[in-house]
């Protein structure tokens, strides 16, 4: 196992993604990828935080470990993606404030970002995307957890 996240900041790539003015790379076969700002929420206090009592969305949060979520307390709607351990998304949903999400088996991890900002950006059920965490100071990044 190659180690876990940290709290923080990275990027979130989307293959073949939509685009929506985000920063596009354009890789091996002209492939694009969306790259999305994103923050990491690893700790039980930053999971606990989550987008709770913000505005707007900056971006995506990824809540890792997670299987599930709520939106009690939460001033706007959301995109919710799940994802399994390789990263592949599970299913996604738009929520409203003050509700339940339904727990996902095979979930690991948690994206979030404003409601319709997914569709925009090409993340399905199906489509497998790539995290890469900014260094830390003093310590190497991860790519992936698992």
């Amino acid at each position: 196992m190659a180690g876990r996240w940290r709290d923080g900041r990275g990027r979130l790539l989307v293959p073949g993604g939509a685009g929506d003015g985000a920063g596009e790379d354009h890789g091996e076969a002209g492939a694009t990828a969306v790259t999305v700002p994103l923050e990491l929420a690893t700790s039980y206090r930053a999971r606990t935080r989550g987008l709770l009592g913000r505005d707007a969305v900056d971006g995506a949060l990824l809540l890792s470990p997670a299987g599930s979520i709520h939106t009690f307390g939460m001033r706007i709607p959301i995109d919710v993606a799940y994802l399994d351990r390789g990263l592949r998304v599970l299913a996604v949903v738009t929520m409203r404030p003050g509700r339940l999400g339904r727990p996902r088996l095979r979930s690991r991890h948690v994206l979030e970002a404003a409601a319709g900002a997914m569709a925009r950006w090409g993340v399905r059920a199906g489509v497998r995307v790539t995290v890469e965490a900014d260094l830390p100071a003093g310590g190497p990044g991860l790519v992936h957890p698992d």
